[in-house]
């Protein structure tokens, strides 16, 4: 991938959602010239604008494009979730469907590509289900369309992880209230009633292209999730990476920057 370059500071958008005041924490990456569609950078359920550490701004920088990277609700240094606040199992729904879009026009961002993982991947394909008229294309790596056992069995490791193991502390660097973005996602993949958590109906919806990434060896989930998105929506494109965990983006970059890179030029 290319030089890295320095990483650019924060600005802070302000929304008012469903009543409430919400500051988001957003960068701008890539070139401000590129004259092509914006790459809106969607993170997982633990992550936020840091938590993506050099990707967005090097696949940018390699590709000629222009990227918008964001900290949901919750995340990073977004407004956090407030303590015994706790989300609904239709929270990613909200967010791709209310959230997504006053950001998107608060920042005059039109048709723009959405590049989400995991949880972010989900709301990018929700997204897509109501808008895809207003998208170029979703490019979503290791979503999920419906709870598993394995997603539930890794979730609640992770709660183990952050209560005895050293988690806690090393999220806290990419999180001002870490205990905000940490319980907003555990609580609810842990909560029964998310268990028949399930988009599958919805994929049907989306008539944009999408490119879905998922590793071999995800321990979020198993690669029905990205076939399941192709029988639904059968414009889908599937690449499954080898020697690759739950973040692609870290595991496989270059391989993940070239293959995302591609399905983008190829539809420019």
């Amino acid at each position: 991938m290319a030089e890295q370059n320095p990483a650019p500071a924060s600005s802070f958008v302000e929304l008012d959602w469903r009543g409430r005041p919400l500051s988001l924490e957003y960068q701008w990456v890539g070139s401000a010239d590129a004259g092509r569609p914006v790459v809106v950078f969607l993170h997982e359920g633990l992550g936020s604008v840091a938590m993506w550490k050099d990707f967005p701004q090097r696949f940018c920088d390699e590709h000629g494009l222009r990227g918008l990277v964001y900290s949901r609700y919750g995340y990073g240094e977004s407004t956090p979730r407030p303590q015994g606040e706790h989300w609904a199992p239709d929270f990613m729904h909200r967010q791709a469907h209310e959230v997504l879009p006053a950001l998107l026009g608060a920042l005059g961002v039109e048709q723009p590509w959405l590049f989400g993982h995991s949880d972010g991947g989900s709301i990018a394909l929700l997204h897509a289900a109501r808008f895809a008229e207003h998208l170029r294309g979703v490019i979503v790596v290791a979503p999920h369309i419906f709870v598993e056992d394995i997603s539930v069995a890794s979730i609640e490791a992770a709660r183990e992880a952050y209560l005895s193991q050293g988690l806690r502390d090393r999220l806290a660097r990419y999180h001002a209230d870490v205990d905000s973005a940490f319980r907003g996602w555990n609580d609810i993949w842990l909560d029964p009633a998310f268990r028949d958590w399930n988009i599958e109906a919805e994929l049907a919806r989306i008539s944009c292209p999408v490119l879905a990434v998922q590793g071999e060896d995800d321990e979020y989930g198993t690669l029905e999730q990205v076939h399941g998105i192709a029988r639904k929506a059968p414009q889908t494109k599937v690449l499954v990476l080898p020697q690759c965990g739950h973040s692609p983006h870290r595991d496989q970059p270059a391989a993940l920057s070239r293959e995302a890179g591609r399905f983008i030029n190829s539809l420019a």
